[in-house]
C-alpha cells in the first residue's frame, strides 16, 4: 500500500442555483480542482462520483457520474457512482483513496454535487426521507418511542412535510445531550452565532452573514430545542477532490495533504442510543492515522443542525462531555480557539447540497492544512479531520466516514 496525498481541491459556492444544472456545478468544482493541482484532465485515469438524490429531484439516474463528466469531455476512464446519502462524496473519496494507494491508479478524481432545491419544497423533503428504511422506519420510531418517559414524541406534526424528518431525530438525540451533560437550548444558540460568524468568511457559504444569539433563538421553532438558524438549510452545489500518488503527488504541488486515516462503516438497527456508530469508528481512524484525538488541530463535523457539532466532538472523544458547556462557553471551538471547529461555516452556514457535503468539507480541511483559508485560518494547522454521516437506520446513523488528513 502506498501514501495517497490530495493534490488539489475546488467546490462551487452553495446555494440557491436555479440557473446552473447538474453539469454545470460538476464542471466548475473539477475544472476548479485541476487549476488548483496544475493538471490536465487527461491526468486523471479514474473518477468517483458521489451524489445522494439526483434521480428523484431532476430525474436522472444510473449513470449520473457519467452523463455529468462527459459533459465536460472527461470519458474513456472508469467511472465509479456512490450513493450513501449524506456520506456519498466522502464514501466516494475513500474509495478513490482505497484504489490509488492499492496502486490501482496514479490520479483518481472525486467530485459530489447535488440539487435539491425545487419550487416544490415537499419535493426535497420527500427526496431526503428516503435516507432511512421506509419500510420500518415508523414502526421502528414507535418502538423508541414507547421506551421513553410517557408522553415523549419523536416525530411531531408536519414532519416529512414542513420539514425532513431527521430535524425530528436531531431534537430527539439533542434532548438527551441536555439531560446528560448540562447543555441548553442557549448552548445551540451559541454554536449557530460561531457557524454564521465562520460562514460570513467564507465565499463558498450559503449564508454569509452574521447574527446575534437573539436572533438565533427567535429565529423560528423547527422541533425543540431546535430554531430554524441551528438547522442546515437544503441547497445545490459540487466540490471536487484529486489524489495522487506519493510517486506522483510533488509533479502537482510542493504543499501535498496526506491521507492518514480514511474509515467507513455502517449502522446497526437499535435502540441504543448510548451506542453511535461515530463512537464505533473512532478508535479505527485514530489508530489508522497513528495519533490521539488531542492532536487534531481543526476538524469539520457533520452538524446538520447546531447541537450535532457538539454531541460529535463528545463522541469523537475531542470533549469530555461533561466540560461541553464550559468548551462553548468559554470559545474553545472558535477559530482561535482549542479546537477550531467547522471554520467553513459548517452545513448549518455554509449549507447541506447533500452529495456534495463530503466533499465540501475536505476542501476546507485541506485549504486549511496549505495555509490557504484566508480569515478563516487556523495557526499552524497539521492535522485536519473531517466527520461526515449520512441516513438513519435504526437510531444509528446509516453511513459515516471518517478521514483524517496531515501535511
Amino acid at each position: 500500500m502506498q501514501d495517497v496525498a490530495v493534490v488539489g481541491v475546488g467546490m462551487t459556492k452553495f446555494g440557491k442555483l436555479l440557473d446552473k444544472s447538474i453539469k454545470d456545478l460538476v464542471r466548475e468544482a473539477v475544472e476548479k480542482a485541476l487549476e488548483d493541482a496544475g493538471m490536465d484532465k487527461k491526468s486523471i485515469q479514474a473518477a468517483y462520483v458521489g451524489n445522494a438524490v439526483a434521480g428523484l429531484m431532476t430525474g436522472q439516474e444510473m449513470i449520473r457520474g457519467q452523463v455529468t463528466l462527459s459533459a465536460m469531455g472527461i470519458d474513456g476512464i472508469p467511472i465509479f457512482n456512490v450513493e450513501s446519502a449524506c456520506a456519498s462524496s466522502s464514501s466516494a473519496f475513500h474509495l478513490a483513496r482505497t484504489a490509488v494507494s492499492a496502486g490501482l491508479y496514479d490520479c483518481a478524481l472525486v467530485v459530489g454535487f447535488e440539487k435539491l432545491y425545487d419550487k416544490d419544497k415537499k419535493k426535497s423533503f420527500r427526496a431526503l426521507g428516503t435516507g432511512v428504511d421506509v419500510e420500518m422506519f415508523r414502526s421502528f420510531l414507535e418502538q423508541l418511542e414507547a421506551n421513553q418517559k410517557a408522553g415523549a414524541k419523536i416525530l411531531g406534526e408536519g414532519s416529512g412535510e414542513k420539514r425532513s424528518v431527521f430535524m425530528d431525530m436531531y431534537a430527539f438525540m439533542a434532548k438527551q445531550y441536555m439531560e446528560r451533560y448540562n447543555l441548553t437550548q442557549e448552548h445551540f444558540a451559541k454554536l449557530s452565532v460561531k457557524s454564521h460568524r465562520n460562514g460570513a468568511l467564507n465565499p463558498y457559504a450559503q449564508y454569509q452573514k452574521e447574527v446575534t444569539l437573539e436572533e438565533v433563538l427567535q429565529s423560528g421553532d423547527v422541533a425543540y430545542p431546535l430554531t430554524r438558524m441551528m438547522c442546515s438549510p437544503i441547497g445545490d452545489g459540487a466540490a471536487a477532490a484529486i489524489l495522487c500518488s506519493k510517486s506522483k503527488a510533488f509533479q502537482y504541488t510542493a504543499a501535498p495533504v496526506w491521507v492518514a486515516a480514511s474509515v467507513v462503516g455502517s449502522g446497526i438497527v437499535s435502540g441504543d442510543t448510548n451506542d453511535s456508530l461515530t463512537q464505533r469508528l473512532r478508535p479505527k481512524a485514530f489508530d489508522m492515522a497513528g495519533i490521539g484525538p488531542e492532536d487534531i488541530d481543526v476538524i469539520e463535523v457533520h452538524d446538520a443542525t447546531s447541537p450535532s457539532e457538539i454531541m460529535t466532538l463528545i463522541e469523537l472523544g475531542l470533549c469530555p462531555g461533561d466540560e461541553s458547556p464550559k468548551w462553548i462557553d468559554e470559545g474553545y471551538l472558535e477559530i482561535g480557539g482549542k479546537l477550531p471547529t467547522n471554520t467553513s461555516g459548517g452545513l448549518v452556514t455554509k449549507g447541506h447540497p447533500v452529495g456534495a457535503t463530503g466533499c465540501g468539507q475536505i476542501h476546507e480541511i485541506v485549504k486549511q492544512l496549505q495555509g490557504r483559508a484566508g480569515k478563516r485560518q487556523v495557526k499552524d494547522a497539521r492535522v485536519g479531520m473531517t466527520h461526515n454521516g449520512g441516513g438513519i437506520i435504526g437510531a444509528d446513523a446509516a453511513s459515516m466516514t471518517l478521514h483524517i488528513f496531515k501535511r
